[in-house]
């Protein structure tokens, strides 16, 4: 039994050191990205990520409990409100955005019709 607690507790350090390593990009994409929606986007995705790693690592070290499954629960729950929330963010962002000339280029359907049309006749 002892052989045992020695995977689990392996496997569910090298998933934490994982989520760790995730956050560290993370941080890493915070600070490195200038405009506010790229840095909303690392965020958001190492934290889904890292939360996952980090938080699956302890139900793998913990077995199978009650505790499992709340922990599990709480994976749940961040894989469907941090997302959500982003993107709420991200939309008040653009929204709210009076510098958005910089930051956009806002093209119409039938502009698009037209660049690719004049793509096709420069290919033949």
């Amino acid at each position: 039994m002892a052989a045992w607690e020695w995977v689990r507790f392996v496997i569910g350090g090298f998933l934490l050191l994982c989520g760790l390593g995730i956050y560290a990009i993370e941080m890493i994409g915070v600070y490195r990205f200038r405009y506010v929606l790229n840095r909303m986007h690392a965020a958001a995705m190492g934290d889904t990520l890292g939360i996952g790693f980090s938080i699956v690592g302890l139900i793998v070290m913990n077995g199978v409990n009650a505790a499992s499954l709340k922990l599990f629960l709480v994976v749940a729950f961040l894989w469907f409100s941090s997302p959500t929330s982003s993107h709420l963010i991200a939309r008040l962002e653009y929204d709210t955005d009076e510098e958005r000339e910089n930051h956009y280029r806002q093209v119409e359907l039938k502009d698009l019709e037209m660049e690719y049309k004049d793509g096709e006749k420069e290919e033949e």
